[in-house]
C-alpha cells in the first residue's frame, strides 16, 4: 500500500474467488475502498465473529467505521435492491448514510431493464449466456447507447425521464413478444429504493477521489467478477458486461493510470465457473463433486452451482499479463486438503495443437495437467506460513515459478482470521 495510490483488488479468473473477505482484511490499511465496476449480479461473502454478510454492490470495507466507502461510476445499481442491502447492513448496527457516497455518473437499472435480460436470453435458446437475470447487461447496453438513466437524474425531472426510458424498453419487449410480466410491485419497491438512494451523498466520486490522492490518501479499488468474464478480455459472449480489468479501474473512478500502485490478482487454488460458456478445466467426475461440496462452491447470489475445475495456469497467465498484476493471493488452499495428488493445466489442447497461450476462441480446447503431490493436512488452524507443510511449500513455490509473480497472501478458511500474509 503507497500513500497517494490506488491499489486494486481483481479477480483473475472466472470471479468467486473472495474478494470481499481479502479486501474486508484489507481496509484498515487504506483511507477509502471503492467498486467501480458491476453491479448486483454478484454476491461479496464476508464472515466475521460468527457473523456473514452478502454484499452486491456496497463495498466490502464498510464495516470499518472510520473508512470512506464509494461506489464509483463503473457501477450499475438496481435501487431496491441497494435499499433491502443497506437496511440489512443499517440493522445488523452499521451506519451507513455520512461514509458511503455514491457517483451521480453511475448507471440505474430499472425494474424493465431485468424484464429485459430475461426477454433477451429467453430469445437466445441454446445459446444463453446464463446471466443472473439482474438487468445488468441491458443497463450497460442503454449505457453504451447514451440513453440510460444515471443516479444524478434523481436530482432533476426525474419522473418525465424514468418513464420515457421504460416506455422505450416496453416497446422493445412488445417487439419481442415477450408481454408476460406485471412490474408494478416491483417498481413501488424501486421508487423507494429511489427515495431511500437519495438520503446518501450522491457525489461526484472522480473528484472526490482524486482529491483524496493529491492529499497523499490511500484508496482500494474492490474488483467485481473476474478478468475471463471482461468484455473485452474474457470468453465472449460468455462474459459480463462491464470492464473487470485493471483498465476499469481507471475508467469506472475516473482515475489516470499513473494513479495505480499495486494489482492485487485473486484466485482460488483451483478453478470454477458460473454460467455458461467455455471451462477447459472443468471436472464432471467426482473429483469436480468433490471439491464443489468441501468449498461449498454455490453462487452467493444465485445459489446456482459453480462448475469446478483444477488450477488453470494458461488462464492465470494471461490475466497477470492483462491487469500487471504485482501481487497473487491464493484463496481457498484448504479445500485441497484432502487430495492425494493435485493437478495444475499447464497448457491447453485444440485440433491436436498445444497452446500456452488463450486463443481467441477457447471453445474446443482441452486442459493439458501437470500432477503435483497433494499435502494431505489441515490447513485451516494454520496462522503462520512457517507451518505450513512441505508439499504446501511446494505448491505454492510450483504456482509462483510458473506465473512469475509472488504470492504474498493466502487464505485457509473462511473467516478474516484465516488469512496468511507471507513474509517474503
Amino acid at each position: 500500500m503507497v500513500k497517494g495510490k490506488v491499489d486494486a483488488l481483481l479477480g483473475i479468473v472466472f470471479g468467486d474467488e473472495g474478494k470481499g473477505k481479502v479486501v474486508d482484511v484489507f481496509t484498515p490499511k487504506y483511507d477509502v475502498v471503492a467498486r467501480f465496476a458491476g453491479g448486483p449480479n454478484a454476491g461479496h461473502t464476508i464472515i466475521f465473529e460468527g457473523k456473514k454478510f452478502v454484499l452486491r454492490s456496497i463495498p466490502s470495507g464498510i464495516f470499518a467505521e472510520d473508512k470512506i466507502n464509494i461506489i464509483g461510476n463503473g457501477c450499475v445499481i438496481a435501487p431496491d435492491l441497494f435499499m433491502a442491502e443497506a437496511k440489512e447492513l443499517e440493522d445488523a448496527g452499521y451506519d451507513l448514510k455520512k461514509r458511503l457516497h455514491i457517483s451521480k455518473r453511475a448507471h440505474l437499472i430499472l425494474p424493465t431493464h431485468r424484464v429485459l435480460d430475461r426477454a433477451y436470453e429467453a430469445a437466445k435458446g441454446k445459446n444463453k449466456v446464463g446471466t443472473t437475470g439482474k438487468g445488468i447487461g441491458p443497463t450497460y447496453s442503454d449505457k453504451a447507447s447514451r440513453i440510460g438513466l444515471r443516479v444524478g437524474d434523481i436530482l432533476e425531472n426525474f419522473d418525465a425521464k424514468y418513464q420515457a426510458l421504460k416506455a422505450r424498453h416496453e416497446q422493445i419487449l412488445k417487439d419481442l413478444n415477450f408481454t408476460d410480466y406485471d412490474i408494478t410491485e416491483e417498481e413501488k419497491a424501486w421508487m423507494e429504493g429511489i427515495r431511500y438512494m437519495s438520503t446518501f451523498p450522491l457525489t461526484d466520486t472522480e473528484v472526490e477521489i482524486n482529491q483524496y490522492l493529491k492529499e497523499g490518501k490511500s484508496v482500494l479499488a474492490e474488483g467485481a467478477q473476474g478478468t475471463m468474464l471482461d468484455i473485452d478480455h474474457g470468453t465472449y459472449p460468455f462474459v459480463s458486461s462491464s470492464s473487470t480489468t485493471s483498465g476499469g479501474v481507471c475508467t469506472g473512478l475516473g482515475i489516470g493510470p499513473k494513479q495505480i500502485g499495486e494489482v492485487f490478482g485473486i484466485f482460488k487454488a483451483y478453478s470454477t465457473r458460473v454460467g455458461s460458456g467455455p471451462f477447459p478445466v472443468e471436472l464432471f467426475d467426482e473429483t469436480g463433486d468433490k471439491i464443489r461440496e468441501i468449498g461449498h462452491e454455490y453462487g452467493a447470489v444465485t445459489g446456482r452451482n459453480r462448475r469446478c475445475g483444477w488450477v488453470d495456469l494458461v488462464a492465470l497467465k494471461y490475466a497477470i499479463m492483462i491487469n500487471g498484476v504485482t501481487q497473487l493471493v491464493m484463496m481457498k488452499s484448504d479445500v485441497l486438503d484432502s487430495f492425494e495428488t493435485i493437478k495444475a493445466c499447464v497448457a491447453y489442447k485444440k485440433d491436436g495443437v498445444i497452446l500456452e497461450n488463450v486463443p481467441f476462441e477457447t471453445e474446443g480446447c482441452e486442459a493439458v495437467y501437470k500432477d503435483i503431490p497433494g499435502w494431505q493436512c489441515d490447513l485451516t488452524g494454520i496462522t503462520d506460513e512457517k507451518d505450513f507443510p512441505e508439499a504446501f511449500k511446494n505448491y505454492i513455490q510450483f504456482l509462483e515459478d510458473e506465473l512469475e509473480t509472488p504470492i504474498t497472501i493466502l487464505s485457509v478458511g473462511p473467516d478474516r482470521a484465516q488469512t496468511i500474509i507471507r513474509n517474503k
